[in-house]
């Protein structure tokens, strides 16, 4: 089955077809005045399979499972496929449902699958991602959102250029009704761009195109400057220090050192350090950073030179429930609700809620839930670089209940059973402490790992 040709079904049907989805708990309402806390939605990696059916062959149900069996099929997926168009839809709907109110919403990439190169192309790719954008604009007419591209935006995947090109053009065009001219314009030359908040005229989003820094992107490789962005951020965001205005960094692939393996960034390592310095200082100007594609819930905290929190990341979790086939752990699907102060747009905190999906697919309808409220699951004040730092000193402590607490949370309360070891739980530490080179080496070596770097 091809893929083009499914997704030129009418993904519509099963949404008319939508039962009732449960509400989230009320938020948080310990802060006074009320108007004194807004909110914006992270939605992330929503990678949609338009091939997924139930079928007595479980080598068939999905083209992303790669002829492996689906282990447990059901009406909102299976942990061996991406995400059939029901389950991005439930957690769409649940959006619309929760009663929430959102000033806006960023998406940071990856809606097509993971499939082998030539079950895609450039059309098939664009495709896609104008049904997931044509989705949320259709859901949400009147919310701002701000989306981020993708590894898997592109085909061939990874392969994001530093010159125009048709995806650029298209993604473009298809994000007009979100974003001004000038966006539109560095859109097209490179992926990125930036826009002001229209509710909160002194909050700046900056969505990067971290794509271009990835190790699989032959493109870039020996590039000092891809696209030019690196200028253009620094140029960016000394503009916003001028006009004392406050930056939300937006991207796909994050920064620092990737949390379940010894010394790996998640982009090539040099451009990594290039962008901690950036990060460092403007760090007055950045109020937080907000990333996806690893699939996992994570925090991190940039340091300076000296050692002190400056500045607070956030990985979200994906809403695909996808894993490798020799993953032993994967996600449930998950969605957050950030909550920041609208005067100085400091972040106070994450509702994160998730859909436990072989509940759902064992129910037939999915039931989305509260997973869990930060500062009360860790009882600290709210999400700045301080706070973090702190509660991250305690999950290092030893047989730390937070730490056990986050490493559940960390695969989106997929199964609580599974024991993060020495070694597991100093990959964590180290990686959500240290985001350089130097101290993340020198992080590993306190765990008295000895650094293979």
């Amino acid at each position: 089955m091809a893929l083009l040709d499914v997704l030129l079904c009418c993904l519509w049907v099963v949404w008319r077809g939508q039962p009732g989805l449960g509400l989230p708990l009320a938020p948080v309402g310990c802060r006074s005045p009320a108007s004194a806390v807004e909110q914006f939605w992270h939605v992330t990696d929503l990678h949609l399979d338009p091939t997924y059916h139930i079928t007595d062959d479980h080598s068939k149900v999905c083209a992303s499972s790669k002829g492996i069996n689906a282990s447990n099929p059901g009406p909102f997926g299976d942990v061996m496929c991406d995400s059939p168009y029901k389950l991005i839809l439930s957690a769409f709907d649940f959006i619309k449902k929760s009663g929430q109110n959102a000033s806006f919403m960023i998406w940071t990439g990856d809606s097509p699958p993971h499939v082998p190169v030539y079950e895609l192309s450039t059309d098939t790719v664009i495709t896609v991602i104008a049904n997931m954008t044509n989705t949320v604009q259709s859901l949400f007419p009147k919310l701002q959102v701000f989306p981020a591209l993708g590894n898997h935006d592109y085909w061939p995947q990874d392969q994001l250029p530093t010159f125009n090109s048709k995806v650029y053009n298209a993604v473009a065009d298809l994000w007009k009704p979100w974003l001004d001219e000038e966006a539109i314009q560095t859109l097209r030359k490179g992926g990125f761009y930036s826009q002001k908040v229209p509710t909160n005229l002194n909050l700046r989003i900056i969505s990067l195109n971290t794509n271009l820094y990835y190790g699989p992107d032959i493109v870039t490789l020996n590039k000092s400057d891809p696209a030019n962005q690196f200028e253009w951020l620094e140029n960016t965001l000394n503009t916003s220090q001028q006009n004392k205005e406050k930056v939300y960094i937006i991207a796909h692939i994050p920064v620092g050192y990737l949390p379940y393996s010894q010394g790996t960034t998640a982009m090539r390592e040099h451009y990594n350090e290039k962008l901690i310095n950036i990060f460092r200082k403007y760090s007055n100007v950045i109020a937080g950073q907000f990333y996806g594609h690893t699939h996992r819930d994570s925090i991190m905290v940039i340091s300076d030179e000296k050692g002190i929190p400056i500045n607070s990341v956030f990985v979200a979790p994906a809403v695909t429930p996808v894993k490798g086939t020799l993953q032993k752990q994967t996600n449930n699907p998950g969605i957050r609700l950030f909550q920041y102060d609208p005067h100085d747009y400091k972040l106070l905190d994450i509702l994160q809620y998730y859909l436990n999906l072989t509940d759902a697919n064992l129910k037939g309808e999915s039931n989305w839930k509260l997973e869990y409220i930060l500062t009360k699951t860790y009882n600290i004040e709210d999400l700045q670089p301080s706070s973090l730092y702190e509660l991250a000193k305690e999950f290092a402590t030893p047989d730390s209940e937070k730490f056990v607490k986050y490493y559940n949370y960390y695969c989106v309360s997929y199964n609580s059973s599974v024991i993060c070891n020495e070694k597991c739980k100093a990959f964590q530490i180290c990686a959500i402490m240290n985001l350089d080179h130097n101290s993340y080496v020198d992080c590993l070596k306190h765990y008295y790992i000895k650094p293979s770097l």
